[in-house]
Order: structure tokens, then sequence, then C-alpha cells
């Protein structure tokens, strides 16, 4: 197994170009009628199904068919069997990951693919979604690959009144619950560390965005997974708390609200279910005032309205001081202008559609609020012209924005970003840390160890000083309402763990140093 960065994505096709009609050739046409459990392409129990619409034509796209509790119970009993007497968690680490490292190479041989079937979807950008969706999944399954080798899975403890070998061991069965914001990425950030630890996995995608997933479960399938190891089953929202309630699953690993969120704890707490949640935010940029307006700014642009402003750890609050905010403003409204609206599938587009209807309406009752609350809307705000079909909101930005507003206490969800004035350093802190989340952030300045003294003050999850990534060696997560527990990195396979002590002699645990 090659260590470092890169030799999976090197693999893979770098650049695609498409126009509509290349577009519409590349992605998969037909409608999906069958589940993907223990190994085998099943009938499902019910003749219900979903429809996938595209947020950009608003036309009906496929029809998958919808999981039902029967279908989640056959699903567990297929990853409760795979674990519980199958090869997969009795493999060695070698051996799974051999598995795993095969699955990235098809991952990156259908990049392409799966970044046009992402796009038409949900509506990210086909540029976004080749990098930083399809890309980051295929970077995902070579990060884990690298860092398993380093993870602590046997070691010996010595003490004056005993010796231990502590283990860790595969949790068990896993439920992995994923939004349609980043169905593959999110996905992978799961799968890779939960299949590398020897658990077995039943996925369930967003009915919103589940065409990726089918996608996967047949690369999966070819790339010899055992039976009931990989288990995908789209479904509503009841047949969803069905399964994180369900007796034969040991694990939930939930991306998504915080509203979501909270009641999965709840229902996992009933009995004593483990579970990792990765919920919202409304991430805060400092911008300093020794901070290059002309960089932060270009950083922002990035940084506040990836996926067309939906993702959890966009900067949708940028905090500056009172001298300097008209300068920001107006240079981030001029950014902002200049982001280019339009068919997500064309590489030129850096804005697409939102999802769906309702959170278009959501995004469009938070202007409303906004303008209510009398911040003031210095560039959109509304729906851009010369579109007569598409689910779009104009890039947004508000400015005269107080910390009580709606608009910057709660995740909007859409492109739209306030800009909240400060008279000092600490009162952007404060600022910063005035809301029940804690997921993201960003610190810029001229002074490297002065962001860093900054964000060390910030109750969040991760901190990006001038823009710059923390990559997925280092753990994803956030504080507070934010979720608990963390994703990536080496703490992303705690998730997944158990440990174990063991009482060793003295002389056992010579001959095991």
């Amino acid at each position: 197994m090659q260590r470092g960065n890169g030799h999976l994505i090197d693999g893979a096709v770098r650049a695609a170009v498409f126009v509509r009609q290349e577009f519409d050739v590349a992605v998969r046409r037909e409608n999906r009628s069958s589940l993907y459990i223990g190994g085998q392409w099943v009938a499902p129990a019910t003749t219900d199904t979903f429809e996938v619409v595209s947020p950009f034509t608003g036309q009906s796209i496929r029809r998958v068919v919808a999981g039902s509790r029967e279908d989640m119970d056959r699903a567990v009993s297929a990853a409760r069997s795979a674990f519980d007497t199958g090869p997969w968690p009795r493999m060695s680490l070698a051996e799974r990951m051999a598995v795993l490292s095969r699955l990235g190479q098809a991952i990156a041989e259908h990049r392409g693919e799966i970044a046009a079937l992402i796009t038409e979807e949900m509506g990210c950008p086909i540029t976004q979604t080749l990098a930083s969706q399809a890309g980051a999944a295929i970077a995902l399954i070579e990060t884990n690959l690298e860092l398993v080798q380093d993870y602590p899975w046997r070691t010996l403890r010595r003490s004056a009144i005993g010796n231990a070998l502590v283990t860790r061991e595969p949790l068990g069965v896993v439920a992995a619950v994923v939004p349609w914001n980043a169905p593959l990425s999110v996905a992978m950030l799961k799968l890779a560390p939960a299949l590398l630890s020897g658990c077995t996995v039943i996925l369930k995608p967003s009915p919103e965005a589940p065409l990726s997933a089918y996608l996967l479960a047949e690369l999966a399938d070819a790339v010899g997974f055992p039976p009931g190891v990989l288990n995908i089953v789209v479904a509503d929202r009841a047949e969803s708390e069905y399964l994180v309630t369900h007796p034969g699953v040991d694990k939930v690993s939930f991306t998504g609200s915080t509203v979501a969120g909270r009641r999965i704890a709840a229902l996992c707490g009933d009995d004593l279910r483990r579970y990792t949640l990765e919920l919202g935010g409304k991430s805060a940029a400092l911008v300093l005032d020794d901070a290059d307006l002309a960089a932060a700014v270009a950083s922002l642009r990035t940084l506040s309205f990836r996926y067309n402003g939906q993702a959890c750890t966009n900067k949708t609050r940028v905090i500056v001081s009172r001298s300097r905010a008209g300068e920001l403003v107006e240079r981030l409204a001029d950014a902002v202008r200049g982001l280019r609206i339009g068919d997500p599938a064309d590489p030129a587009t850096e804005i697409g559609p939102l999802v769906s209807r309702r959170q278009r309406a959501r995004v469009e009752g938070y202007i409303a609020g906004g303008r209510a609350d009398d911040a003031k809307v210095v560039v959109g705000g509304g729906r851009p012209d010369g579109f007569e079909h598409g689910l779009f909101v104009e890039p947004t930005v508000f400015a005269e924005v107080t910390s009580d507003m709606a608009i910057a206490q709660e995740e909007i969800f859409g492109p739209v970003v306030a800009v909240l004035a400060c008279d000092s350093e600490d009162e952007a802190v404060a600022i910063a840390n005035d809301t029940v989340y804690g997921l993201s952030g960003a610190v810029y300045s001229a002074d490297t160890d002065h962001a860093l003294a900054v964000a060390a003050r910030l109750r969040t999850g991760s901190v990006e000083i001038n823009g710059s990534s923390t990559g997925f060696h280092a753990p994803l997560g956030g504080f507070k309402h934010s979720g608990i527990g963390r994703e990536a990195g080496l703490e992303g396979f705690d998730a997944f763990v158990e440990p174990k002590s063991y009482g060793i002699s003295g002389d056992i645990a010579d001959a095991l140093s």
C-alpha cells in the first residue's frame, strides 16, 4: 500500500468538460427499482417510490424505490449476519485495506459520472462536484488508508499494579444516515473508517439525492465486498427513525440538521446506542484590522457560497471592525455580483439552483425576515433574471446586521451572508461565539501568530486561518449544537471501535513488547 496522499486522485480523470448535451449522455438515465441488500439487488417490499427532480429543469429525472420497515429489517439482518458470522471483521487489516483501495480506484474511474449524477440531482456546479464531492470521496478513502496504519489497534500499558493489552475492536453494525448536499463525500466520511475498522454498514441516503449511492453500490459489489458488509436503502423519515432505533444496530452516524440530530440523540439515548452527530453551523469569519481585504474577500467568495450556499461549514457571518466595514462590504458585494449563476452542468457556473422548492422557500423566508429586521440588502435578495425554470436564489449579502437577528443566529443553508460590524477584537470574538453553533470558522490577519491567538478563543470545531483548509487528516466536527463526536483524521476511527482491556502477566507483557 502506497503511503501519502494523492495516488488515487492522480489516477482519476482530473478534468471533465461538459456542455449540456455531453452532460446528458454522461449520466445514467434508468429508474432504480431495487435495493442493495446482502450483496444482491433485491425487490423492495412495497411499490412506493421517490421522484428525483432536477432543481435546474424542474423535471422528474428518475424514480427510485422507497425502502420500507421490512426492507430495513432485511438490511439490518444482512449487516448483522455479516458482522456476527461473516468474514469481514475477521479479515486482517491488510485484506480490508485492499478492498477499500479497489473501491477508491473504481470511484476514481467513474469520477466524471459520479459528479454528473450529483450535479443533476442536487444542483451543485459540476466543477465543485468533480473536485469536492467525487474528488473528496476519493481523497477520503486514500487518507483513511494512510491513517489506519498509524491507528493504535493494539497497545501495551504497564503499571505498578498490573499490565494490560488494550485493543480497539470493531463496534458492530452501523447505520450511516447522510444528507443531500454532499451525498457521496459525507458517506465516505463514515464508510471508510467504519469499514476499515471491521464494521458492517447500512447506508441511508437522502431521497432528494440518492443516485450516486446506487452507483456506489454497483462499484462496491464489483470490487469484492462480502455480502452484507455494505447495504444501501433509500427511505423517508419514518423508516429512517425505524432504522436508528433498530435493536440490530449498534451505532448511528448521522449528518444533517440540528433538529434531526436532537431527535436521533433522544432515540438512541433510550437504548444507550452509540451515536455520532455532525450537525448545523453558523460559522463566522473574523476579518481583523491588519487583514488583506482583497485576499479575504477572494477567499470568502468561495468559502461562503460553496454548494450554492448549502454547506454546513460555509462562513455565513463575516465580522469586521466598524472602521473597515464599509470597504469590506463594498468589496464583498462586487465579488458576489461577479458570481456566475446558471446551468450547474456548465463548468463556468459558480452558483446553481437550490435543491428543492421547500429549500428555496426557506431561504427566501430568511431574506424577507432580514429585511423586516432592517438589515440592508447590499446585493442580491431575489431571484435572478433570465431563468424561467430552476430553483435559484441570488447570492445575497446583508449589511447592518446585529447579532440578535435571525439571519445572524439561524442556519439558512442558502447563498446568504451577513456582515456584522464591531468596535473591538474582543467584541468580534464575542459575536462569533454568540450562537448555539460551533462547527467551523475563519480568521483573516497578516500576522499568523495573532490569527492563531484569536482562533483559539473561538468555540468551534475548526478554524481556517486566512482561508486554509484543515484537510482530511484533521478531525471534523463541532462544539455546542453543531454535533457530538468527530469524523475524519485518526479520531474518525474512534467512532467505530470499542476499546477492550486484557489483564496480562509481566511475562506476557515482556513477550509482547
